[in-house]
């Protein structure tokens, strides 16, 4: 198996844990740093399965290939426990009672009406459109890193 697809696969079960994590409360604030370290580790990972003579332009490349199937994972998985976590918080009612009254009027004054712009399609779209790219770019480029300072450090 080649080294950027094995670490990438390995980090894609870290980035579902970290994800599941997320949805306990006392711990979600803890799962983003832990998002960037394994985004590194899978980079570094990627490179320590290279053969040795480690050089630090194939490492980063393998690196930020293990970061994008990462990437992709933790952006899957996000869109996938968007209704899930939406559900959980009690809904888009639950977002629209929270809504200052002064917001709803200027809603109900430009002929929206809140529970169609506030409800589990949407969010599950914005999600689609910042967190699966974001988590590609991101990865990609903490594996690139990972990847790099591993061949850097032991290219033997």
């Amino acid at each position: 198996m080649r080294p950027w697809l094995k670490a990438g696969l390995i980090g894609a079960a870290i980035m579902i844990v970290l994800s599941l994590l997320r949805m306990v409360p006392f711990l979600s604030c803890l799962t983003l740093p832990l998002q960037f370290l394994a985004y590194l580790g899978v980079g570094g990972l990627a490179a320590a399965y290279m053969l040795p003579r480690r050089e630090t332009g194939p490492a980063a490349g393998q690196g930020a290939l293990a970061g994008l199937v990462a990437g992709l994972a933790s952006g899957l998985i996000s869109l996938i426990l968007t209704p899930v976590s939406l559900a959980m918080t009690g809904g888009a009612s639950e977002i629209i009672n929270q809504l200052p009254p002064d917001m709803l009027r200027q809603f109900e004054q430009a002929g929206v009406d809140p529970s169609q712009l506030f409800n589990t399609a949407t969010f599950t779209g914005v999600t689609a459109l910042c967190c699966l790219p974001t988590g590609l770019i991101v990865g990609a480029i903490l594996g690139a890193l990972g990847g790099l300072i591993y061949a850097s450090i032991k290219p033997e």
